[in-house]
């Protein structure tokens, strides 16, 4: 009962915890672990001991596995260089640095003890790193290092925490070292592919939601435990499949299998990571109580803790900053990725906070270790420090240095371009597989609902929403409220008894999947301030018509005179670049744009919506 009352308080505070930070702007992580430093020391909450086994076995794997699957592996893959200076390089040196400022510190602890402690406070939080740079719009270049260093360097700890904790116990030599690396980050990435292979494979036979959904829970425990059996790095192992998984799901059969998964994976990493923030907190008491009477004086314990702490702070821009701009004197490098402004490295230093893993880490430190106690508290002072002092001000340094996050106009523009493009190759299979007996009205439906869907898309561009409900938010908008009746018609004939139980759940679950589609759509962020096109994607090219088209001014008040004429409602309007002429996308009654090429053949037109200044080609189907 005690165990399961305890369950249910960590439930509940991390749900009404996490509904507060978001109602106050607060961010979550932050005031998770705030709340479980002020519980620690309620009278009537029992001391809490944070048992190693348990984050390192069970909380870590599906922590990095829910991390990895959603990282792009394209991007992990771009950013490969900055990822593993930081993620290997950076945690070698972290480890090293520490070490030596502890053992400066209190030259009563072994060398390979504060090595050890320098091993456990060098990576960065995979979850605190993640959470707290997307809350504060950092660019996603940032995002993608900073999540793909959390992914791997776990990993490079470990390892550096092994070796230490063997020197402890007696000698180890620099081969020992190496080969435990090789076998580490060999072992990890062998056993990481072959877990994907086998569980991919799975899943692509198994068509039973339920037991495919199931197949993905287990998926980081697959990989870690095996890896872990043969001394290699779990962690790395789980991180591969992860990526690999994550890669390989769109291209898999059962749309429904894949949103099943996606749904529970979303609870149990709300629940983990959170909790995961309040245990941290809830650590503080028991630690601090720990050295109260350590023979190295309680003044002098936390003085060394503040230090290292600073150390911590230090070290990171010290690697940061050259690891940044030395390899770009090589011509090759520089050519291939030109050196970021001086702001970028300045906020991969700060975004250094510490987690869960660096205190279970330190917990796993020999029990008969000299001044053990105190090397715990000094990982729980990092942990603490790093989350208060770089959390909270992480969003005031991004401000202060004007570094623009991503801009919505652009995602908005972008996803309308590639919904355009997957709809004609939606069409174009349609025309293929089109039979002479096919009834008419069904090719008429499906071309009309594959249109509608892309037109969502571009209706999302243009003028502030709060001007006039575009015809797909009028849908939606109409379309929930029949929802509602029809749900609540289903419910009244329940009542009546006259139906199977099986009947009326499966009438309700279809209405609820069309629901939350549309909720999909109503919860699509408005398009931002400021525009642009410096971050189009162009994966086909600039093509020869826009190469050509020359740039026109736009009209001061611009409008679809064809739309006046014929009395309808002009959605989103364009101009043609090479005579002027100014029509309405196609979710407009008219069609005027379109309408406009199929007459004239004109290629180019641009949009002359405020803020915008995208074009689009007509003949091949480009944005630029």
């Amino acid at each position: 009962m005690d165990i399961a009352l305890g369950l249910l308080v960590i439930v509940a505070v991390v749900c009404a915890g996490s509904a507060l930070g978001r109602k106050l702007n607060i961010p979550v992580p932050l005031l998770l672990v705030l709340a479980g430093v002020a519980g620690s020391f309620l009278p009537f909450i029992p001391p809490v001991e944070l048992n190693p086994e348990l984050v390192l076995v069970g909380l870590l794997p599906p922590l990095l596995y829910a991390a990895a699957f959603r990282t792009s592996l394209f991007d992990f893959k771009a950013n490969r260089r900055s990822i593993g200076l930081l993620s290997v390089g950076y945690v070698i040196f972290g480890t090293l640095g520490v070490g030596a400022v502890v053992w400066w510190l209190f030259p009563e602890i072994p060398l390979a003890a504060a090595i050890a402690l320098g091993a456990v406070v060098a990576p960065p939080d995979a979850v605190a790193a993640t959470a707290i740079a997307r809350k504060v719009g950092m660019p996603r270049r940032i995002v993608n290092i900073l999540e793909g260093e959390s992914l791997v360097n776990d990993a490079t700890a470990l390892v550096c925490l092994r070796a230490a904790v063997a020197a402890i116990a007696g000698s180890v030599s620099v081969l020992d070292v190496a080969g435990g690396f090789v076998l580490a980050a060999g072992g990890g990435l062998v056993v990481g592919l072959a877990a994907a292979y086998v569980l991919t494979e799975i899943r692509k036979r198994v068509s039973n939601v339920a037991i495919n959904t199931s197949t993905s829970l287990m998926a980081p425990f697959v990989a870690f435990l095996p890896a872990e059996a043969i001394h290699a790095s779990g962690v790395l192992a789980v991180v591969v499949t992860g990526l690999v998984m994550g890669t390989k799901a769109p291209s898999m059969p059962n749309g429904a299998a894949r949103q099943s998964a996606r749904s529970n994976w979303d609870t149990v990493q709300f629940l983990l990571e959170n909790a995961v923030f309040l245990l941290i907190g809830l650590q503080v008491r028991t630690i601090v109580d720990s050295v109260q009477d350590d023979s190295l004086g309680a003044g002098r314990v936390w003085l060394g803790c503040a230090v290292i702490l600073v150390a911590v702070l230090l070290l990171r821009p010290v690697w940061v900053f050259p690891a940044t701009y030395l390899p770009r004197l090589i011509p090759a490098v520089r050519r291939a990725d030109p050196a970021p402004p001086w702001e970028m490295p300045a906020i991969v230093s700060w975004a250094g906070m510490r987690g869960v893993v660096t205190l279970a880490a330190a917990l796993t430190l020999p029990g008969d270790l000299e001044h053990r106690n105190v090397l715990v508290l000094a990982a729980m002072v990092v942990v603490g420090g790093t989350l208060v002092l770089q959390g909270f001000t992480l969003p005031a340094l991004v401000r202060a240095l004007r570094v623009p996050g991503p801009d919505r106009r652009e995602d908005a523009l972008n996803q309308a371009s590639l919904m355009q493009r997957a709809t004609a190759a939606g069409i174009e299979r349609l025309e293929q597989l089109r039979r002479e007996s096919d009834p008419p009205e069904v090719m008429d439906m499906l071309r009309r609902r594959t249109h509608e869907r892309g037109l969502a898309a571009w209706e999302r561009l243009g003028r502030p929403a709060a001007e006039a409900a575009t015809p797909s938010q009028r849908y939606a908008q109409l379309r929930m409220a029949m929802l509602e009746a029809e749900r609540d018609k289903v419910l009244e004939l329940r009542r009546g008894g006259d139906f199977a139980h099986e009947v009326l759940s499966e009438v309700l679950e279809r209405l609820d999947v069309e629901e939350s589609m549309l909720d999909a759509s109503f919860n699509e962020v408005a398009a931002a301030d400021g525009g642009g096109g410096e971050g189009l994607s162009q994966p086909g090219g600039v093509c020869d018509h826009l190469t050509a088209a020359m740039p026109s001014p736009v009209p001061g008040d611009p409008y679809c005179a064809e739309c006046e004429r014929e009395g309808t409602t002009p959605v989103h309007l364009r101009m043609c670049l090479a005579c002027g002429n100014v029509g309405c996308c196609d979710s407009s009654a008219g069609r005027h744009a379109s309408r406009h090429y199929k007459e004239t053949g004109h290629p180019v037109m641009r949009s002359v919506e405020p803020g915008e200044d995208w074009r689009w080609c007509y003949v091949d189907d480009l944005l630029g």
